[in-house]
């Protein structure tokens, strides 16, 4: 987003953090809004964590909470009627828990890589052409000799940009294989 956004728990914030890797993502605001009705003959209240819009123009409201809180009635309820209000809006509604710690910690990790104005973009562009098939990370750091630290960031820059892809679910090394995004 180029911006900070408002987070109040490291759940939160790890949930930003994947809303600011995913493409598809184009704005995020946090605390949007509060929603007000009633429902079950009492008045409710409800300020969801997050607010993303895609690309596509569609709404996504995003409730973070601790998976263990959900096996509370009154939370879960209260999600459960926010999620209907939204849905008459024709808004997507997200219950986010959490996700693996190996993502959330190749997406940190990638997060390091995402100012473009800390690299060369002449050496983006060359990598970004170098990947037109798999190939392993170690051998774009190869292809540049005595550049390779940076050749690597690119491609890590280019991984966080989503132009280039890899599986995420294992942690990222030098046999990590990088592939064009499509």
């Amino acid at each position: 987003m180029g911006q900070h956004v408002v987070y109040e728990s490291r759940l939160e914030l790890a949930r930003l953090l994947l809303a600011d890797f995913d493409p598809q993502v184009t704005a995020i605001a946090a605390q949007p809004f509060c929603v007000t009705g009633g429902a079950g003959g009492r008045e409710r209240n409800h300020v969801p964590d997050f607010l993303l819009i895609d690309r596509m123009g569609l709404v996504t409201v995003v409730n973070v909470k601790p998976a263990d809180r959900l096996e509370d009635g009154k939370v879960s309820e209260a999600l459960a009627w926010a999620g209907a209000v939204f849905g008459q809006r024709g808004w997507r509604h997200e219950i986010w828990t959490g996700t693996s710690a190996v993502v959330l910690t190749n997406v940190r990790f990638l997060a390091g890589y995402r100012n473009p104005a800390r690299l060369d973009p002449g050496l983006v562009s060359a990598v970004a052409t170098r990947v037109e098939e798999p190939m392993p990370l170690a051998e774009i750091e190869q292809g540049w000799p005595g550049r390779g630290e940076e050749a690597r960031a690119a491609a890590l820059h280019l991984l966080w940009r989503g132009v280039v892809r890899t599986d995420l679910s294992v942690p990222l090394s030098a046999d990590t294989m990088l592939e064009p995004a499509a």
